[in-house]
């Protein structure tokens, strides 16, 4: 299993995103995510660095991590950058839409999608 500290997800809908990411690469892959340890855990056949790529790509920044002892999760959880101050960080609003037709001009950015 593939540990990820993705401190930019935030919420269900990041979570949502990350898991369609994995999913295009591996349907089978299965996942465990925790929000508030903002922890993607990852058992796939893809490697590391194609479940990173698909991270990134879906707008988050991953970090591998190594696993450590329960004890030592702990302590390390502590460590970890803190969250956003505003709004719900999955950066929605700050993203801009894909058109849907290449003729067409990019949606306008809109609020967070948590607020």
């Amino acid at each position: 299993m593939i540990t990820f500290q993705v401190n930019d997800m935030t919420c269900g809908h990041c979570a949502s995103a990350i898991t369609r990411a994995i999913a295009g690469i591996d349907d089978k892959a299965r996942l465990d995510i925790r929000i508030q340890e903002k922890l993607v855990r990852v058992s796939s056949t893809a490697s590391t660095a194609e479940l990173a790529q698909a991270i990134q790509e879906a707008g988050y920044t991953p970090r591998e991590i190594q696993q450590a002892p329960a004890a030592s999760a702990s302590t390390s959880a502590s460590t970890s950058a803190p969250a956003p101050k505003s709004g719900c960080g999955c950066g929605c609003a700050t993203r801009k839409a894909a058109p849907v037709d290449a003729g067409q001009p990019p949606a306008p950015a809109r609020g967070s999608c948590c607020g």
